[in-house]
């Protein structure tokens, strides 16, 4: 099994919401948060900002942590082919400057504040549903149940 830590930011500004367009290698686009992998010895809180920055030139401010989902990823739809678990904390993050650009030499493209209502209609990763939920329920235990993946919905 693999096992990563990573810290999402869920950027709303009134109905909108901040997405990044993940480009897979192979496979798929899929839209996501701005967030990713928690460095050797790197704090979440700094991981998310400096996360933010990279993937879309803008740079943030934690406003408060919304909590934590862990998920499997079996190993027949992994893409190394083994099974994956990731730990994602999940923080809300006010933009607060900077201006939106593609990540250099990355695998996320295209930032786009996006109208939370047109979200359902995107092929997304099931971090995005979990994210949203989190920031618009801010439920007392920081966990909100399964998101179901098929469909539009991705691991």
């Amino acid at each position: 099994m693999s096992f990563r830590l990573a810290a999402y930011a869920v950027c709303l500004d009134g109905e909108r919401l901040l997405l990044t367009r993940h480009i897979p290698s192979s496979g798929d686009p899929t839209w996501t948060l701005p967030g990713g992998r928690v460095e050797h010895a790197e704090d979440p809180y700094d991981a998310v900002l400096r996360e933010l920055a990279e993937e879309t030139g803008c740079r943030g401010e934690v406003v408060r942590l919304l909590g934590v989902d862990s998920r499997v990823i079996p190993a027949d739809v992994a893409r190394a082919g083994v099974e994956h678990q990731n730990v994602g904390i999940f923080y809300g993050v006010r933009v607060i400057g900077g201006r939106l650009r593609a990540e250099p030499d990355g695998a996320t493209a295209e930032p786009t504040w996006t109208p939370v209502g047109a979200v359902a209609d995107l092929r997304r990763s099931s971090l995005v549903d979990v994210g949203l939920a989190m920031a618009l329920t801010r439920p007392v235990t920081g966990h909100v149940a399964t998101v179901p993946v098929g469909g539009l919905i991705q691991h």
